[in-house]
């Protein structure tokens, strides 16, 4: 098979075109790590973190969970890359991606440990350890992870096996964002560490033994180091849809994480409810039943019509709804946005993974051009978070008394303003953009 990436070793890998089209079980199967680790981060970044940090640190709460976020997000932008290109040369008769992914979950474990405990101490600089932690070890699994479904996956059923990672991230976010939110706001924190960490053990297992993987037919030449990395560079002149699709879904992603950070924020702060946590955990939840319900549809039907007609409608419609959040008023218009959002949210990623396989320049280093891919994704991370932080500082804060007599600060609405405002420009500009992609539907 064909190599078309610079200085790269070639390695032989059976063919996706002869393989036959998997069934509910076996999709199910290879999903099912995608459903704990969107549990995970459903449970960490939207309910505690922003609640563990709110507690260290009330009058900057913003600003050090704009630090925490990017600075894991810039160990999320290194390590798939050098694991996914690791993963395609991997010998194991495991095959190549699932020792990555056993290995990377215990990591992970052993960075939530970390994290419940700087949570219990207050300590910020030991709290930014155990989130690099739980990022090194969850990318290492995710980085080997992203080369399955163009590994097993035929191209006539990515569509259907994308809208399959698209309702495990629905459906592991709603689950994470509830467990969290009911654990945290009982007060709870070691139980929704424990239930995490639970759901991942299980999970990974579930694809670690469900999925099958065949082990590299030859073996790899040495590896070629100068030539490792400088395999990482895709040329724009030769694959420009790979990187209209990158740019694009970087936009997106700056889109929805300039605010996702700070919703439990935003919730106390310009809605006024008394438990954030709880209320954080309800929209996010309807957000994503939202989402489910788009989720596995948008994929079969990008299947027919074409991707890009999925994602023009979706970006409108998150962007339309972005703007929603800055003139509600109430709870209950909140959460009637909040469905809108989710709708456009669930079309959006039913298209996602099956958009990125469209314009992988080859299919023997899957993996690492994946890993590329997967960059669009975490280096807006990294930007978006500290970027929404500043702007919702630089509109400044409010002290109230709290119920204990001691202060509550707030970010004003003008901040938050500013920020969903800024997020609807994001996904507009992906939508248009997009049109430059020419060779996907």
């Amino acid at each position: 098979m064909r190599d078309t990436a610079a200085g790269a070793n070639p390695v032989v890998t059976p063919a996706v075109s002869e393989r036959s089209r998997m069934g509910a079980g076996r999709l199910f199967a290879l999903s099912a790590y995608w459903l704990a680790t969107n549990l995970h981060w459903g449970a960490l970044l939207l309910i505690i973190l922003p609640s563990q940090v709110r507690e260290i640190a009330p009058a900057h709460k913003a600003e050090v969970q704009g630090l925490i976020v990017g600075t894991g997000a810039v160990v999320a932008l290194i390590v798939p890359l050098v694991v996914g290109a690791l993963s395609d040369r991997c010998r194991s008769r495991w095959g190549r991606r699932r020792p990555y992914m056993v290995v990377g979950v215990a990591v992970n474990l052993a960075g939530l440990a970390i994290l419940f405990s700087a949570g219990g101490l207050g300590s910020i600089p030991l709290y930014i350890l155990g989130y690099v932690v739980v990022q090194l070890g969850n990318n290492t699994a995710t980085g080997a992870y992203s080369g399955m479904i163009p590994d097993l996956v035929r191209r006539d059923q990515r569509g259907e096996a994308s809208g399959w990672m698209a309702a495990m991230t629905q459906t592991g976010t709603i689950l994470g964002a509830l467990l969290g939110g009911f654990l945290m706001g009982a007060g709870q924190v070691a139980a929704s560490y424990v239930a995490i960490a639970g759901a991942l053990v299980l999970f990974v297992s579930v694809t670690a033994l469900g999925t099958r993987e065949e082990a590299l037919r030859e073996a790899p030449a040495p590896v070629d180091w100068r030539g490792f990395v400088a395999g990482f560079w895709i040329d724009p002149r030769r694959y420009p849809d790979f990187w209209w699709v990158w740019i694009t879904r970087a936009l997106v992603t700056m889109g929805m994480w300039t605010v996702q950070p700070f919703i439990q924020y935003y919730l106390a702060d310009v809605i006024g409810v008394a438990s954030p946590e709880r209320t954080a955990a309800t929209l996010m939840a309807i957000i994503l039943i939202g989402a489910t319900v788009t989720g596995l549809l948008g994929g079969r039907l990008s299947d027919r019509i074409g991707r890009k007609r999925v994602v023009y409608t979706a970006n409108v419609i998150i962007a339309a709804a972005s703007v929603g959040f800055v003139f509600s008023g109430s709870l209950a218009v909140t959460l009637v946005v909040g469905m809108i959002y989710g709708l456009g949210y669930g079309a959006y990623y039913s298209v996602d993974w099956a958009l990125g396989c469209d314009v992988l320049p080859s299919q023997e280093n899957a993996a690492r051009e994946m890993g590329v891919w997967h960059i669009s994704m975490v280096l807006p991370q990294s930007l978006a978070a500290p970027v929404g932080a500043l702007l919702l500082a630089s509109f400044g804060h409010y002290a109230v008394p709290g119920v204990d007599g001691g202060p509550v600060y707030h970010y004003t609405r003008a901040g938050y303003t500013a920020l969903f405002s800024v997020a609807a420009g994001f996904l507009l500009l992906g939508a248009i953009l997009l049109r430059r992609v020419r060779g996907v539907r």
